[in-house]
């Protein structure tokens, strides 16, 4: 039988987990000294959560890792490609804009 208090009690922690890292990467991103180094910075974070889902992923597939965290990797993962994406769409539609601009 599911063990709902404890399943609940392990997502809660992931996400705890997930919402520190974020807050504390956001505030480090944003210190910097310009909007090419914001962009960077997300894209180092994008590329190292899609490592570490790999190695997580292999972990799990050697059988040493719970799939708890293969899970969260990939979330992690996910989340940080999206945001990527978003960047992506919101910069070349800004840039397109420009281009339409008449001078």
């Amino acid at each position: 039988m599911v063990d709902f208090s404890s399943a609940l009690s392990a997502y809660k922690a992931a996400a705890n987990r997930v919402v520190e890292k974020s807050t504390d990467t956001d505030m480090n991103a944003t210190a910097g000294s310009g909007f090419g180094n914001v962009l960077k910075s997300t894209l180092d974070q994008s590329i190292e959560a899609a490592r570490q889902s790999e190695a997580v992923s292999l972990k799990a597939i050697a059988g040493q890792a719970d799939m708890q965290d293969v899970v969260l990797a990939i979330s992690n993962a996910e989340t940080a490609l999206g945001t990527m994406v978003a960047v992506r769409d919101k910069v070349i539609s800004a840039y397109q804009e420009i281009m339409r601009m008449q001078i």
